[in-house]
């Protein structure tokens, strides 16, 4: 009974919004100096057909069906923010160098990630962020990653490659590439805490790419919990890395955490607060997880479907 008493809510509150859309149409027409297109549904919007595009890697035929129906600029509402969507070579012009622009999240996004991240500030604390994230990736100290990361790779050969007839490649590179960017990010070592974090991490990312709505059985509501436990456990390794350094325990090139608590301004203070230093590890996180193991799939195609590149890389050539 309790599941049919939920599915009948839904059906009601659904209907609802439907019945509200409709009425608001009719009372309120909109406004002339809107581009063409519609924000459909109120939460839903046309986010349902981006991920169906997205999906069956149809994307761009998707965005193009749209530039057919409204041209270069229409609105659009995607995981319930209203959106505009242009596109051409004076469009991209005027979103990279255009100052009347600023980039800014979707607010179901910045309920994941945080309102403190990089890519929500501007002007004199996005360069202060900026500056700080800069020194972790000067050159002189990815040197210093590289023994790290090859111990990563070793390890995860070694398990998961060696004597194995067949591999089934993209969850393989995307486990690698999270281990590898807990140890340096956050200098997780392998143990229980990074394995309930690599779990909580997939969740994160299924609401990402999700319709925002936070109900019990949605894979927002899903994302949003895992976030917060593992925000709490980056909580937890800030503070334990806060102590080392003020202890001078901790070498400021050790890990993303540890470098971001070792700067100071020209007046002692820290350039960033413990929740600038969470939000930003969890951004680098997202950002870095996915492009990488995607890239090091294909990568590995390449070579599985190109025997000269093959023998030439393992001789060394």
């Amino acid at each position: 009974m309790d599941y049919l008493a939920i599915a009948v809510a839904l059906v009601a509150v659904v209907s609802s919004i439907a019945i509200i859309q409709l009425l608001t149409r009719v009372k309120k027409p909109c406004a002339p100096n809107l581009p063409p297109g519609s924000l459909g549904l109120p939460v839903i919007g046309q986010s349902l057909g981006l991920l169906r595009a997205m999906r069956s890697n149809t994307n761009d035929q998707w965005i193009r069906e749209r530039i057919d129906r409204y041209g270069p600029v229409s609105k659009l509402s995607l995981f319930g923010t209203p959106t505009v969507l242009i596109a051409g070579p004076a469009a991209n012009k005027f979103m990279f160098f255009s100052s009347a622009l600023t980039t800014r999240q979707p607010r179901s996004a910045q309920r994941i990630l945080g309102e403190n991240s990089i890519v929500d500030l501007h002007g004199a604390d996005h360069r202060r962020v900026r500056g700080a994230l800069l020194e972790f990736l000067r050159p002189d100290m990815l040197k210093m990653y590289v023994r790290k990361i090859d111990g990563e790779v070793r390890r995860h050969i070694d398990e998961n490659w060696t004597n194995r007839a067949t591999v089934t490649v993209m969850p393989l590179m995307k486990m690698l590439t999270f281990d590898i960017i807990s140890a340096l990010l956050f200098g997780l070592e392998r143990g229980a805490r990074r394995d309930a974090l690599a779990g909580d991490f997939e969740h994160v990312m299924e609401g990402m790419w999700a319709i925002p709505v936070n109900l019990p059985f949605t894979a927002f509501s899903r994302s949003l919990k895992a976030s917060g436990r593992a925000r709490r456990v980056l909580e937890g390794i800030t503070r334990e890395k806060k102590e080392k350094v003020e202890q001078g325990k901790a070498s400021r090139n050790s890990d993303l955490i540890t470098c971001l608590l070792s700067l100071t301004d020209e007046h002692g203070e820290r350039v960033l607060t413990d929740e600038e230093i969470v939000n930003n590890a969890i951004l680098a996180l997202i950002a870095g997880h996915d492009t990488t193991s995607i890239l090091m799939t294909f990568m590995v195609r390449q070579l599985a479907n190109d025997p000269t590149t093959l023998a030439a890389m393992v001789q060394g050539k």
